[in-house]
């Protein structure tokens, strides 16, 4: 206990869902904290934007994002501190502007969509969708193939915790579930899904994240309580991070935005303080501890033979920086509302792996018609996740084509992916209005950089990943490359590290607080007693068999 001493000040660098995550679970318990932020505002990669001077005759400028937001049903952690946030007398939190989509579709290129049911099914309809998705998948899949995939899923979901990561952490996706020995549309299907979901190339990212969390979604698409798909109710700073940031600055965080962090000083083994560009000014912070949640990559190139030499593990940052892919959005506003489906929708065969929502059918609260110059009723957000592999119109990967490039490659694989048999349902003169994340910018008109990539989980990388707490008693850390139970590059993840951070805080300092609550994940009760037997089959040596007993 702290036996009355004064709480330490807290400096959390970095303002996105991680810091503001950690800030939060602070406040809560008495602690001066202090946030400082390279952008404008606070919210990192959830954050959402505007097209700036696209508002006219006093409309607001049209909302415009990183990417779509998607809260699974399996998180647990931010939905927790969402439900702690205040939004107006009638909800829970922000929490209550979360909204379930009801089905996922499924687009292609020669053939409608497929649309599949995202909740337990309620009624006949839902019944009738669900088992036409699963048995008359129109997938071009084979007997053998959806027998195969199932048979890995089921591996994957019945080995223990300890399999997982000490075996499938060390073994690629595509071997795991044997892609070299399946048919070519297995490959496209069960291998590409990784791409696009989570922008990670199935030879590249490891079995245990991409095989846990696909089988989580589909179990948590099949069992009661509620959709397994949702997805905020109006523009993410409105309804979330905006109410965040008031919250926490009407009970005393403190937020400095335009603050980037440039070096961090060391002395005697602990943290002696961070310089800070400031709007252009340099400046000194201090505080008692520090807490960097920043990207891998960033975080990496503030790692010197200081840090280095007080704490060896953190040497790690600087390859794991490089296991980074690029998942951005664009956006579309169009004159009329084009609802497509009541949730996302995967282009299975887009070559840059898109993933889509039509927003406005979720938006109630938030007509479009009040943004921009009053022509939009739409909006299409769009997550590119492959911008390594050549487009249709062009022949050239995202990352090599000029801005309006991307914009004309984007819409061209929309298109193809709704527009059939003689059914336009996206038109060119639709679009009104158009945006590509900021977070994209072009040096030269033919090359991007992104400068907010995406961690991928890749093999043999859970090695290199830190823990919350470092062996330099005043530094933590809190971002989505820090060993969790999430195990994803997410808001989840992000928010289970902050909460790693604070309870190591409590802790080393002595702070008798209770500490924040951590989530096993990707648990299913009906599962447990294969688990069970897993667990002790890897403790005698056996490889996994998925028997309950044996």
């Amino acid at each position: 206990m702290n036996n009355g001493k004064e709480k330490p000040k807290v400096i959390v660098l970095g303002g996105g869902v991680a810091g503001m995550s950690a800030a939060h679970e602070l406040m809560e318990r008495g602690f001066k904290v202090s946030v400082y932020e390279a952008k404008s505002i606070p919210g990192g990669k959830a954050r959402s934007m505007t097209v700036k001077g696209s508002g006219t005759n006093g409309r607001k400028d049209l909302p415009s994002e990183h990417g779509f937001r998607f809260f699974p049903k399996f998180y647990k952690h931010i939905t927790d501190t969402m439900k702690r946030i205040p939004y107006n007398y009638n909800k829970r939190g922000v929490f209550d502007n979360l909204i379930e989509g009801t089905n996922l579709g499924l687009a292609f290129f020669d053939r409608a969509m497929l649309p599949f049911v995202t909740e337990f099914p309620t009624t006949i309809h839902d019944w009738k969708t669900m088992l036409t998705s699963l048995f008359d998948n129109h997938l071009g899949l084979s007997k053998e193939d959806v027998e195969h995939y199932v048979e890995r899923l089921w591996q994957m979901m019945t080995s223990s915790d300890i399999r997982r990561l000490l075996d499938y952490q060390r073994i690629s996706w595509w071997d795991f579930i044997e892609a070299d020995k399946q048919s070519e549309q297995f490959r496209q299907v069960f291998a590409g899904l990784s791409r696009i979901l989570v922008a990670a190339k199935a030879k590249e990212a490891n079995a245990c994240t991409i095989g846990t969390v696909g089988a989580t979604l589909m179990l948590d698409m099949v069992t009661p309580g509620g959709s397994a798909d949702r997805l905020l109710d109006g523009p993410t700073n409105d309804v979330w991070l905006s109410p965040w940031h008031r919250y926490l600055t009407e009970n005393g965080v403190e937020f400095h935005t335009e603050a980037k962090v440039t070096s961090i000083h060391m002395k005697d083994g602990e943290v002696a303080g961070v310089t800070i560009d400031h709007a252009g000014q340099t400046e000194l912070v201090l505080g008692d501890c520090y807490i960097f949640a920043l990207p891998v990559e960033v975080m990496a190139k503030l790692v010197n033979e200081e840090l280095i030499k007080a704490d060896a593990l953190l040497a790690q940052l600087i390859p794991l920086s490089d296991s980074v892919e690029w998942m951005n959005g664009v956006q579309f506003y169009l004159s009329e509302d084009v609802p497509l489906i009541h949730g996302h929708i995967i282009c299975m065969d887009s070559p840059w792996a898109l993933t889509l929502i039509s927003q406005q059918q979720f938006w109630n609260n938030y007509p479009l018609s009040e943004y921009g110059d009053g022509r939009v009723r739409g909006v299409i957000s769009v997550d590119v996740s492959d911008w390594e592999a050549p487009g249709i119109l062009f022949g050239k990967p995202a990352m090599k084509c000029t801005r309006e490039e991307i914009r004309e490659e984007v819409w061209e694989q929309l298109k193809r992916s709704f527009n059939h048999n003689g059914e336009e349902v996206l038109s060119d003169e639709m679009v009104v209005d158009w945006y590509l994340d900021e977070d994209i910018h072009f040096p030269n008109p033919h090359e991007s950089v992104n400068m907010e990539p995406l961690l991928v989980n890749r093999v043999h990388t859970w090695s290199m990943r830190p823990n919350a707490y470092t062996q330099i008693p005043n530094l933590y850390l809190a971002s989505d490359y820090v060993r969790t139970n999430t195990d994803l590059a997410t808001m989840e993840g992000a928010n289970e590290a902050a909460r790693r951070a604070v309870n190591a805080i409590l802790e080393h300092y002595q702070i008798d607080e209770n500490p924040c609550k951590i989530w096993d994940m990707y648990d299913f009760d009906l599962l447990k007693a294969w688990r069970s037997n897993d667990e002790n089959r890897y403790e005698r040596g056996l490889p996994w068999n998925g028997k309950i007993v044996g």
